[in-house]
């Protein structure tokens, strides 16, 4: 039987990402979405193309050979399941609880058909220790006749995506639902001691020991990153992220904001500084991508979500202070994310409508975990009071 690979979520990280690795590595990649058009046009072709585009190059490849199941088909989702190689979720952190029901009975007929081939479930979510925290969503539903089974043949694996795949505009839609556009970028780090069995050979894959090291690096380097240009290029009227990365004002910003976070990490996870300054050096190369046209709205939407203490502005600001350092930079991006509110974002109106209602200190307690008195607020509430008024550093 040819390897299979079960691919929860068809969208930008499972199609634009996790697919193309499944399918360079030899596995058929079988695709579950809520999707029907796109549902339909993968099986239609039983391939796809992804585009991958920088400011040098374009180049399209072909993934196959690919079919996709409708999430709602429970018995085709199953059979899937039981006979797969490898399995991933790309589905969104909101939309875990309810595909455990699907993954528990796939993995129950997988145990009952005597298939002893351990199964390694990848999970790609936004969120903290989300292979632990889907583990326990998907036990809640195994037999307990499947409960040996489970524990002995199941992994579940942590993993950060570092990818940048911009949701696909409406005109490619158009021209064919499962086009997709990414950066040729192809690192997938994964947490070693999630794997039961031997540990699959998948093309880019990175088997971790640090793995907190390179979660931090993700959070603190990569998405802060991208905060502090988003939050900041706004301010100064740009609708791009390569925009907010070339103006004058954001750059050096940017450039200190990943020191301080670097500083950070390699006090917090004894990593070595070349190995974080290699990486911020290559982001902010992957930053200035013109053809992914990565706008600053898909970039800074949720203000409220990514101000959470340890997410990826204040929790770089929080490590920062614990190495000794005064987080000015990480400061900025954090005041500017006060200040964010394009009307195209729900989300941060209603932040603003909360912020005006209780106040810049009590935003930043509820909120951020920052209390009034502490040094970070006394940074966050000067650099907000300047940004309000158009006063740049």
């Amino acid at each position: 039987m040819a390897k299979s690979a079960v691919m929860f979520g068809a969208g930008n990280v499972g199609r634009g990402f996790l697919g193309q690795l499944f399918s360079e590595s030899g596995y058929e990649v079988v695709f579950v979405d809520v999707d029907e058009a796109l549902v339909d046009a993968l099986n239609a072709r039983r391939a796809y193309t992804i585009q991958l585009v920088d400011n040098q190059s374009h180049q399209e490849i072909t993934i196959s050979p690919v079919r996709a199941l409708r999430a709602g088909d429970a018995a085709s989702v199953s059979q899937a399941l039981a006979e797969a190689s490898i399995a991933a979720t790309a589905v969104g952190a909101r939309i875990l609880p309810e595909i455990a029901p699907f993954v528990a009975q796939g993995i129950t007929w997988r145990g009952a058909t005597g298939n002893q081939n351990p199964l390694n479930i990848i999970i790609c979510e936004n969120l903290k220790g989300a292979a632990a925290a889907f583990r326990t969503m998907v036990s809640a539903h195994i037999p307990e006749r499947i409960w040996p089974y489970f524990q002995a043949h199941i992994g579940f694996v942590d993993t950060v995506i570092g990818r940048m795949v911009p949701p696909p505009t409406p005109e490619m839609r158009a021209l064919d639902p499962s086009l997709i556009a990414v950066e040729p970028y192809k690192e997938l780090p994964v947490d070693r001691r999630g794997f039961i069995g031997p540990i699959p050979a998948i093309s880019g894959m990175e088997v971790c020991d640090n793995f907190g090291a390179y979660t931090a690096r993700k959070l603190y380097i990569h998405n802060c990153g991208h905060a502090v240009l988003a939050y900041l290029g706004y301010l100064r009227g740009c609708q791009y992220g390569y925009q907010a990365l070339e103006d004058p004002l954001v750059r050096p910003l940017l450039e200190k904001a990943l020191a301080e976070s670097s500083a950070g990490i390699v006090a917090a996870y004894g990593v070595q500084p070349g190995w974080l300054e290699k990486h911020a050096a290559d982001l902010m190369r992957r930053f200035a991508n013109r053809a992914l046209g990565d706008t600053i709205i898909r970039l800074g939407r949720d203000p409220a979500r990514k101000l959470s203490p340890d997410d990826r502005l204040v929790g770089a600001a929080r490590l920062a202070e614990k190495a000794g350092l005064k987080p000015e930079a990480i400061s900025w991006g954090i005041a500017a994310a006060l200040n964010f509110n394009p009307p195209e974002d729900s989300l941060a109106i209603d932040f603003q409508k909360h912020l005006a209602q209780a106040g810049l200190d009590t935003i930043l307690a509820e909120v951020c975990e920052i209390q009034p008195n502490e040094p970070l607020a006394g940074l966050i509430r000067e650099r907000f009071q300047r940004l309000s008024a158009g006063d740049w550093p």
